[in-house]
């Protein structure tokens, strides 16, 4: 498996790419990624192999600023291409349309949001979403702060919560399908973008919690131990592919996307990259350690930049649950 870069390493190669002067990248074309730490291992896993594949005539760089982050960048026009853990909201639509910034909306995964705890917690074999609501709700803030509070069954030790900032579409994600309010959670925890802080912090401490992008997991399994949420059906379910597919894995399985700006995707470098992307992600998403798409989502992804399908197929909010079939229909129909 393709390993995941840490976000200092993600953040030296754009700054060295970007750097003004460079005798080596003078005149070169360049495409710009910024947005979600959870798409950031697939995009980065397209730009290297593009960028071998085209022998360094195009240079590509990736940053990681959160979904939301990325969003104001793109939507100011800073960058060519956002990626997104979650659809577009609102508020951001109304920013890029106030801007003149009209964009190409496409999936390129699956996702498992993924619970882990320590590796050395014998207590924890699954959670229910009312668990973790009780963990993470807003009230919980400086009165929830042991295991035995959240189940008596457990032992009371102390609870150490990590997760993504409030500019990640994880964090609006997993806070509407766990709590029920997109961004409605206890702000008491350790917080960052980078997911790699996330995974050091949970496996050095031996009462601690934390959420996820998949990738990020099957990356440090050694240091993890994944916890098994339990779904509408009453069963604990693990995150993997197969479960991501039949629907089993829920609420915590999502689709992640890119949106190109319509104006950079005239460039011809920008459509190109964004061509490779989409017939490749399928093979680099299962490298990383994400869910492919099926191949009818690639094709129909391909048809909707071909024609300059422009806009979304959600309402201005994220969703949770939503299946491949539903978003398949959505794209054919939009």
């Amino acid at each position: 498996m393709r390993a995941v870069p840490p976000l200092s390493a993600a953040v030296l190669a754009a700054a060295l790419a970007a750097a003004p002067g460079s005798a080596v990248l003078a005149g070169t074309p360049r495409v710009s990624f910024d947005g979600s730490s959870t798409v950031f291992p697939v995009t980065e896993a397209v730009a290297e192999d593009f960028q071998t594949a085209r022998r360094g005539k195009v240079r590509v760089t990736v940053g990681i600023s959160g979904t939301g982050g990325g969003f104001k960048k793109f939507c100011r026009g800073e960058i060519d291409i956002a990626n997104a853990s979650r659809p577009i909201l609102d508020k951001e639509m109304q920013a890029c349309k106030s801007a003149g910034i009209d964009y190409i909306e496409l999936p390129v995964a699956l996702d498992a949001l993924t619970v882990v705890v320590n590796p050395k917690n014998g207590f924890v074999a699954q959670l229910t979403v009312a668990e973790l609501k009780k963990m993470w709700a807003p009230e919980a803030q400086g009165k929830l702060r042991s295991w035995k509070q959240v189940n008596p069954a457990w032992p009371d030790e102390p609870l150490k919560l990590y997760g993504p900032g409030a500019d990640s579409g994880t964090f609006d994600y997993f806070t509407e399908a766990v709590v029920g309010k997109s961004k409605s959670s206890r702000g008491d925890f350790t917080a960052s973008e980078d997911d790699n802080v996330l995974v050091q912090g949970v496996s050095r401490d031996l009462g601690a919690l934390g959420y996820f992008g998949f990738a990020y997991y099957t990356e440090n399994r050694n240091k993890l131990k994944v916890v098994p949420i339990v779904n509408a059906r009453g069963k604990p379910i693990a995150p993997t592919i197969d479960a991501v597919i039949s629907g089993a894995y829920e609420p915590l399985a999502r689709p992640i996307f890119i949106y190109v700006s319509a104006k950079a995707i005239a460039r011809p470098e920008v459509r190109d990259i964004v061509e490779y992307y989409l017939k490749n992600a399928g093979k680099l998403a299962r490298e990383v350690g994400y869910v492919p798409l099926p191949e009818s989502a690639y094709a129909l992804a391909l048809e909707n930049l071909a024609r300059g399908k422009k806009g979304t197929v959600f309402g201005g909010h994220s969703e949770v649950g939503v299946t491949i079939e539903e978003l398949l229909k959505r794209e054919a129909k939009h």
